[in-house]
């Protein structure tokens, strides 16, 4: 199977006024080429921090070692104006926060004109401050310039597609929407902005960060069926961030899960269900309710708190709250291996 990133060896700690926070530790994964990859884990664990690893958006505290290869080419040894051409089209991302990932002093439909200007090798416009002043299906666009309305003729015809894009992301009214500052929408439809605005690049690599967690139940549905057309129809890759189980196993061919800023298990999305191996994996899949279970067991909680990332345990990070816990997981850090095909996991118990 093609492979699409290659991320080697990569470590991220983040210097504080407290310490070196080691967010993230000899990190070793592959994303196939036309597959949706979910990463899970509790809030802290390293998602977000490996995702933004990937589309080099980390803050300026951050200590990045390790490789990361897009399409054969080491993304992290490029300078910012070679990588810049690769961020949007080729990588495009989904933030968890979509209120302060819109810019608030453009209109949407200004920043959905940009995304296609930049999807298209254009540079984008330099004067449109203002507003949408009408919406048409002709390849032409009226936009008010310092307070003068006019006429400006496009190349293509940008209006239909955007509002194509904002109703298949559940917006109704995409007229309206487009002529609103992002303080004018509600989180769950600044939300569907931002996935429209991705849909929009057709990037490579999408990675989405909890795109879900704004939604209602309904809307979450079709936005998982959106993503699942992205990768039908343009072959795309998706990095799925999210801490919920049940939304994993609705959408990701493979599953991703993270501890303490480590990949602790990786498997096809029904083997992890069927066939759990990290204890930590069976206690994430143990803590669901249930109605019924044949041990009569209805929820099972894992015991402790997540280790401290700016003094981590020794060993492997989880044997302070490990059931199983043997002499050497608290000596030995495990590695990630794969003990049946395409199922890898890091721990002493399976061999």
């Amino acid at each position: 199977m093609d492979t699409l990133v290659s991320v080697k060896a990569l470590k991220v700690s983040y210097r504080t006024y407290r310490g070196l926070v080691k967010a993230l530790s000899e990190i070793h994964l592959e994303i196939p080429k036309g597959k949706i990859v979910a990463l899970v884990g509790e809030s802290g664990c390293g998602k977000s921090t490996l995702g933004l690893s990937i589309i080099r958006l980390l803050p300026p505290n951050a200590q990045v070692s390790g490789e990361i290869f897009f399409e054969g080419k080491d993304i992290l040894k490029m300078e910012e104006d070679e990588f810049s051409k690769i961020r949007g089209t080729g990588i495009s991302m989904i933030f968890q926060e979509p209120m302060s990932s819109l810019d608030p002093v453009y209109t949407v439909g200004k920043q959905l004109i940009e995304a296609l200007e930049v999807r298209e090798g254009r540079a984008p416009p330099k004067k449109a401050y203002g507003v949408f002043k009408t919406i048409t299906q002709k390849p032409s666009l009226i936009v008010r310039l310092f307070g003068a309305s006019v006429n400006v003729k496009r190349e293509y015809n940008y209006t239909q597609e955007i509002i194509d894009v904002l109703r298949r992301v559940q917006i109704s009214d995409p007229e309206r929407v487009l002529n609103k500052y992002p303080h004018e929408l509600s989180g769950g439809m600044a939300q569907r902005v931002m996935i429209a605005q991705a849909l929009l690049e057709k990037p490579k690599l999408l990675i989405a960060d909890e795109p879900t967690s704004a939604l209602d139940v309904t809307s979450q549905a079709q936005v998982l069926e959106l993503m699942r057309s992205l990768r039908d129809e343009l072959g795309s890759s998706i990095i799925f961030i999210t801490h919920d189980l049940a939304v994993a196993a609705q959408i990701a061919d493979e599953i991703v899960v993270m501890y303490a800023g480590e990949i602790v298990e990786r498997a096809q999305t029904l083997e992890l269900f069927k066939n759990p191996l990290h204890p930590y994996t069976r206690g994430l899949l143990g803590s669901f309710p249930r109605f019924y279970r044949e041990d009569g067991v209805i929820q099972e909680a894992i015991q402790g708190d997540v280790p401290n990332l700016l003094n981590p345990p020794s060993g492997c990070k989880f044997h302070p709250r490990c059931k199983y816990v043997m002499e050497v997981c608290k000596q030995k850090t495990p590695q990630l291996k794969e003990v049946k095909p395409h199922h890898e996991v890091s721990c002493f118990l399976s061999g």
